[in-house]
């Protein structure tokens, strides 16, 4: 596939969540990534994480499935997996051996807790790494209990969004002579990183440490939701005066005092009500109509069905279809190597014989690996 990616190879090995969300970013971008998957597995073509990708199916359980996966290692630029620390290690394919077959190799790892700490080998989720880095105590409305923030800021965030970052940075420091290496990806380091901000300001004493009572956390009034008169959302992010001026224009408030000093937290909690009434008194439709692409900082709260037939991610094509699914479109754009459209997930080993000629292996020996139950 074209884009920045294209001629970079990239091993696989299938997991969930975060590990095949980092393959994604790596093939939209074109490269050429081949999952390793289980024998006997299933893929839905509309499963986006599993989108334009190779696939053979591989018992990693066999011996020579291992050797498989070593010899496709050794001719890549990179390889992902997702296990528990020390799984890959006693399958045989730990980085000590895949860097001696591939010393230009990144081996990217992507774990919960990480590789080392006293809670490496714990399970884990999502909401259990966020809560940890203190994330998952920023969401949440205020005197209300913490709400997940769906997988979004371990998974994706601060999970596979960041290996692909390592993974790439990895690639590029061998290409400026570096050797391989390991990334060691942990989602608790992840999103923490992704609070760089709020920790500045938790320094600096403009961010209390207790939720819904902050500038960007619901607690001001100014940026928020509100719900509409039939029943549907909006949101407002007008944090600077001369956007705080337009909504208080559009509204009706200009002279109305009680709103002038809109950073003092402690007016916050009754200038919310009031714009809370406000806002009910609309439908969504004719708040957008008054202030949609204004510099109000406005907009919508749009369904899964409604986002991408928004005349704005229309425009910009921020969702296509992808055998009959919808799915978000690759991102970012590039001007001169953009990216292809999207391939449909393959099935499950589809993909088998293909590898396996790439890799020398004759018609008489891939059935015999077949027969074996070495591959699928």
């Amino acid at each position: 596939m074209r884009g920045p990616l294209q001629g970079t190879r990239i091993i696989e090995v299938a997991g969930i969540g975060p590990g095949p969300f980092c393959g994604m970013l790596l093939a939209d971008q074109g490269a050429e990534v081949i999952r390793v998957e289980r024998i006997g597995g299933r893929t839905l073509p509309s499963d986006a994480l599993a989108r334009s990708r190779r696939s053979i199916a591989i018992d990693l359980k066999s011996p020579r499935g291992v050797e498989l996966v070593r010899k496709l290692a050794a001719r890549a630029d990179g390889l992902i997996e997702g296990f528990r620390p020390g799984v890959m290690e006693r399958l045989g394919l730990g980085p000590d051996e895949l860097l001696a077959d591939n010393p230009r190799l990144a081996y990217g790892r992507m774990t919960g807790w990480g590789q080392t700490g006293p809670w490496a080998q714990a399970a884990g989720h999502d909401i259990n790494y966020i809560a940890l880095s203190g994330a998952l105590h920023t969401c949440g409305r205020r005197g209300g209990q913490p709400t997940p923030p769906v997988n979004y800021l371990g998974d994706f965030g601060g999970g596979g969004m960041l290996l692909a970052f390592g993974m790439v940075s990895a690639m590029l420091a061998v290409r400026n002579g570096a050797p391989g290496q390991v990334v060691d990806c942990a989602m608790t380091d992840g999103s923490a990183l992704l609070m760089a901000m709020t920790w500045s300001f938790y320094a600096s004493g403009a961010w209390r440490d207790e939720a819904g009572v902050n500038l960007l956390d619901s607690g001001a009034h100014f940026y928020d939701t509100y719900e509409t008169s039939d029943g549907k959302w909006i949101s407002i992010g007008s944090i600077e005066p001369q956007f705080y001026a337009l909504l208080r224009d559009k509204l009706g408030l200009t002279g109305d005092e009680d709103f002038d000093d809109h950073y003092n937290g402690a007016n916050w909690p009754v200038l919310k009500k009031r714009l809370a009434g406000i806002f009910r008194t609309k439908t969504r439709a004719e708040w957008c109509e008054l202030m949609e692409a204004s510099d109000v900082c406005f907009a919508p709260v749009l369904s899964l069905a409604e986002a991408p037939q928004h005349p704005h991610n229309a425009a910009r094509e921020t969702y296509v279809s992808v055998g009959g699914a919808v799915q978000p479109a690759p991102a970012p754009r590039f001007s001169v190597t953009p990216a292809e459209a999207p391939r449909a997930a393959p099935a499950v080993g589809r993909d088998t014989d293909a590898v396996l000629r790439e890799l020398g292996i004759g018609a008489a020996d891939r059935a015999e690996l077949r027969s074996a139950g070495v591959v699928g």
